[in-house]
């Protein structure tokens, strides 16, 4: 047993930024499956919104937020983070982030425009925001002499009192897969918290990592967390479509800059969907997009910036430049093929403003959750934010917390199972999850549809509890019992929302309700 003041559950930006702000004070473990560069933080390219040019406001942020958000996000919330982003801008320059730098403007940071947004506030470095922030931060914690940071691990589920005899007890820590030696440690925490990202990997078409699984919200509803507003699932308008392209996706900030939606024979199409065109919210370019390609018979779409110099590209956009070009398509000359996919799990742990969740000693941070920040859509940009501003909040409310009274903790029990016969059901059930998902749960939305994927990922999850108690973990089977009660929750919110609001797009229920309300499951006790 590995004892710790807290334990954090994930790497990305939220994981990183809490762990940094809790170590001059407690000893942190810092968990992540691979290593502390492999998150969806580090693939972030477009920026963080934030508040900081005079023109700009806090409600107008506030009102963009909200108009993106299709009238389900929470005001304290939103005002909340929104009032926040410029401490949280400055935590991260403060600790040496390289934000794109313009002496021309009044903040003296290139600040560009992204979809939803009224005014130029994303803050970025270049267009790989995310992998400068978590490569800053990666090296002050490796440094860290409070924090343990265990690579290769991954949770197998929260430690609770209530299932080891102390009812009154909360959350005490989780019992964590060393992936190399296949051995399961229990890892004592006075506070835990789950930063463990989103749930892309639930979809066959995905912008997120391979990482992006679902294991915080799984592992929350099963410790007896609400969970909330799970059928929103932001597709990503704009993903590289090329074969040898896994994953790659187009920055906003390409639209932000000017780029247009073409078709293959190079009509723009975005004006006959929204008068705000290329820059509408994310959920009505999608299903745009979506729409063409179903109507015509289209594999993909093209994104033309070509319009703009090549020095101005390579400027603005290297990563997605070079990527580009490495695959034959010189994007100042030439459109960009793309597809959606999904991006970004909207929906998640129920918290409060301090990341509390309905277990004590247990926390929630970052796309794992649901805050109320985003409500039916999130608004570009708004999570990276939404990570920092949060991480601050949780570092305040645990430093004054005592956190839970150590209990003796059971060893992880090995001895009713054996190892696996085989690894095919893992990977059949797998595939067979994403893609009903897919052709079930995507952009576009029918009662059938949803009853059909509902009536196959039962039947899954009983194959895959049958495994789970029957064989040794691993990774690849812990990471598939979590898509599996993902997916299930997914399906049962959108099940339950009988209207088309934001995200999801139902044609039996096209029209919007007069009144928004929040989608919140709670598991059985």
């Amino acid at each position: 047993m590995e004892s710790f003041d807290v334990v954090i559950i994930g790497s990305g930006l939220a994981g990183q930024s809490l762990a940094l702000r809790l170590a001059d004070r407690l000893r942190v473990a810092l968990i992540t499956k691979r290593t502390l560069e492999d998150s969806a933080s580090a693939w972030a390219q477009g920026g963080i919104a934030a508040v900081l040019d005079p023109s700009d406001s806090v409600d107008a942020h506030v009102a963009d937020t909200f108009d993106a958000g299709a009238g389900l996000c929470d005001p304290h919330a939103t005002r909340f983070v929104v009032e926040n982003s410029g401490r949280a801008i400055q935590w991260l320059i403060d600790r040496g982030v390289p934000f794109t730098r313009d002496p021309s403007t009044a903040t003296g940071y290139h600040l560009t425009r992204e979809g939803g947004h009224s005014h130029r506030r994303i803050i970025h470095a270049a267009d790989a925001t995310g992998a400068a922030v978590q490569q800053t931060l990666t090296e002050q914690l490796q440094s860290h002499p409070n924090i343990t940071v265990l690579e290769r691990h991954i949770a197998v589920d929260l430690i609770v009192g209530d299932k080891i005899g102390y009812p009154e007890a909360g959350c005490l820590g989780a019992y964590v897969l060393d992936i190399d030696s296949d051995h399961v440690l229990t890892v004592r925490g006075r506070h835990t918290v789950l930063a463990t990202g989103g749930a892309g990997k639930v979809y066959v078409y995905t912008t997120n990592p391979d990482t992006a699984t679902g294991d915080g919200i799984a592992m929350a509803w099963r410790a007896g967390c609400r969970v909330g507003n799970m059928e929103f699932i932001q597709f990503h308008p704009t993903c590289l479509y090329h074969p040898q392209a896994k994953s790659f996706l187009i920055s906003e900030a390409v639209r932000g800059e000017g780029g247009v939606l073409r078709l293959p024979d190079g009509t723009r199409f975005m004006p006959a969907h929204d008068p705000r065109a290329e820059l509408a919210p994310r959920d009505i370019v999608a299903r745009a997009i979506d729409f063409e390609m179903k109507k015509r018979g289209l594999d993909c779409v093209f994104l033309d910036i070509s319009h703009k110099s090549a020095d101005f590209l390579q400027t603005h956009f290297p990563t997605i430049h070079a990527r580009c070009m490495e695959l034959g398509i010189d994007i100042a000359k030439q459109p960009i093929p793309v597809v959606p996919a999904a991006h970004y799990t909207c929906g998640g742990i129920v918290t409060d403003l301090d990341g509390r969740t309905d277990v004590p000693g247990l926390y929630a941070v970052g796309e794992s959750t649901c805050t109320g920040l985003h409500g039916a859509n999130r608004l570009a940009s708004n999570s990276l934010l939404e990570c920092v501003v949060f991480s601050e909040a949780i570092a305040a409310t645990i430093l004054a917390a005592p956190g839970q009274t150590p209990i003796p903790l059971p060893a992880w029990d090995e001895s009713r199972v054996t190892d696996a016969d085989e690894e095919i059901v893992i990977s059949h059930n797998w595939e067979e999850l994403r893609r009903a998902m897919w052709d079930y749960v995507g952009i576009v939305r029918t009662t059938k549809r949803l009853q059909r994927a509902q009536h196959r990922i039962r039947l899954l999850a009983r194959e895959i509890h049958e495994y789970y108690s029957n064989f040794r973990v691993s990774n690849d089977l812990i990471e598939l019992r979590n898509l599996v009660v993902t997916a299930d929750l997914i399906v049962r919110s959108a099940l339950q929302r009988k209207e088309s609001r934001g995200l999801h797009f139902s044609r039996d229920f096209p029209d919007l309700l007069p009144k928004a309300r929040n989608t919140v499951l709670r598991p059985r006790r």
